[in-house]
């Protein structure tokens, strides 16, 4: 899926009312319906509504839905700014269409302190959508602060107000935090950087139906994967393969005492489909990975850390969990990386070990793939000011050195050559584990063994890696799940793809 800004989406709305046709004010109808379906579906547990409008559309959604929820059977209230009476165009026809209706009072901003607010009362917020340009002063700072107070369950049309689409917040600005967020048509890169996404709540994308034509031809560098975008990837096991159709991978990684590491990347390549799976490690793993991972073949890469790192032709090397950075392992992987003309993967300590010194980071091999979390990412390219300004670094960093960044978050963010952003949405905070990464490392390892591009192989590794946590959390909890119970999910997410992507009686 396409992520726009808010000028574009703007022009979007633009080019289909000039193109379907179709008026703004029915658009708009078309927008307020679909929200007020999904409250409708969602929140039958509740029987009243407080929205609060705008002068802008932002608030002609909110009279809509707010008309279309009372005649679904709710008691609703509307507050706005009864001190300034200047609507926008159809804002102003749907503020007269709310007043026709003698069942829904129309309170003013100031009346918030002596309204009544219980527990079956729902907060809808459409004070200000995706135009929003200016930190917020004045009467709606002060309303929405006092609505963050509250403990009602909060809904924001298209944009929590306050947030802005594409761009960082200032500090102290003022947001209203929403529990969810019914967004028209497309992410905004906002909801997907932690610093203000964490104001969005669960976001829910609503089609409105946009002119596909302008949605098609309209380019633009950031994407949210989506599940079409994995069916485009994802190719299903052919019945006549054999192992060597699905490559093989190399997995360097373990030291002594981080020998789990070592079996988590494994394991994951393993479950991932790799038609032969090797792992480089310490012999103090020797045991544990030929007890634990019996499919793999161990070689020897040292006695209690990696000491050599073995070529071995047509492979795909997998190279940093648990390695640690032992004068002899940081020796072994340069000299590795001097002698290596063919993509790889880095993650952990490799990258650790390369950041040393910013000669190294020119020895990674073109179109290689290196998964950093913030920290590592900082050691390598140094400190930015926030997420969006990581993203801008990394994004100039893939282009300068040809290669492709996972740069992991809580929507991790693959970053390729041509600076195309894409955003995965699979995945939750039961990963935040040790050993989490490991198993990253393995999969997009598996997928680049079988043919897989180093764009599709991020892609879709992320996604897999993300799907499988989504279902472990379901199974365990995100509280209690293992790294290893998501290791355990993979079957199920392929089970669900090839549900997908194959015909079946």
């Amino acid at each position: 899926m396409k992520i726009f800004t808010a000028e574009e989406i703007k022009a979007a709305d633009e080019f289909t009312i000039a193109n379907v046709p179709i008026t703004s004010i029915s658009l708009m109808e078309r927008a307020a319906s679909k929200c007020a379906e999904w409250i409708f579906q969602h929140c039958k547990n509740y029987s009243k509504f407080a929205v609060f409008c705008g002068k802008g559309n932002n608030g002609g959604d909110g009279f809509a839905i707010a008309r279309m929820l009372y005649l679904k059977g709710f008691d609703v209230d509307v507050l706005i700014d009864l001190s300034n009476d200047k609507f926008s165009d159809d804002a102003q026809i749907n503020y007269q269409r709310l007043k026709e209706i003698s069942g829904i009072l129309v309170h003013d901003f100031k009346d918030i302190d002596s309204f009544q607010f219980d527990q079956d009362t729902i907060i809808i917020d459409a004070l200000f959508g995706t135009g929003l340009s200016r930190k917020l002063d004045g009467v709606y700072a002060e309303l929405i602060e006092k609505l963050n107070k509250l403990n009602q369950v909060k809904i924001s049309v298209d944009v929590p107000s306050g947030l802005f689409s594409d761009k960082i917040i200032e500090e102290n600005q003022t947001i209203f935090q929403a529990d969810y967020t019914l967004s028209f048509q497309f992410w905004k890169r906002s909801f997907l950087h932690p610093e203000t996404g964490k104001f969005a709540g669960k976001v829910v994308i609503l089609d409105i139906d946009l002119n596909k034509e302008y949605i098609n031809k309209t380019p633009t560098d950031y994407f949210v994967i989506d599940d079409e975008m994995i069916k485009e990837i994802f190719k299903p096991k052919n019945d006549f393969a054999h192992k060597g159709t699905y490559g093989k991978a190399i997995i360097v990684a373990g030291s002594c005492g981080k020998i789990g590491a070592a079996v988590l990347a494994t394991k994951s390549a393993l479950k991932t489909g790799t038609g032969l799976t090797f792992t480089i490690a310490p012999n103090c793993g020797y045991e544990i990975l030929q007890t634990s991972c019996p499919e793999a073949m161990f070689i020897s890469g040292g006695k209690k850390y990696i000491e050599e790192i073995e070529i071995q032709k047509d492979s795909v090397y997998g190279i940093g969990p648990g390695l640690g950075t032992e004068s002899q392992t940081e020796k072994s992987l340069l000299k590795f990386l001097k002698q290596s003309e063919n993509p790889l993967l880095l993650d952990a300590d490799a990258l650790n070990i390369i950041s040393k010194n910013q000669d190294h980071i020119n020895l990674i091999p073109k179109n290689s793939v290196i998964t950093p979390h913030p920290k590592e990412f900082e050691r390598l390219f140094g400190t930015t000011e926030d997420s969006f300004e990581r993203l801008e670094l990394a994004r100039i960093k893939a282009k300068e050195l040809q290669i492709f960044i996972v740069l992991k978050d809580h929507h991790t963010q693959i970053i390729d050559p041509k600076g195309k952003v894409f955003y995965n949405i699979t995945g939750n905070s039961g990963l935040a584990k040790g050993g989490s990464g490991d198993l990253l490392t393995g999969i997009i390892t598996s997928l680049l063994a079988q043919k897989y591009s180093p764009e599709n192989a991020s892609i879709l590794g992320v996604w897999l890696h993300g799907k499988a946590a989504d279902f472990a959390a379901k199974k365990f909890s995100k509280e209690s799940m293992l790294p290893t119970d998501v290791i355990g999910e993979l079957g199920n997410v392929f089970l669900y793809l090839n549900k997908k992507v194959t015909t079946q009686l």
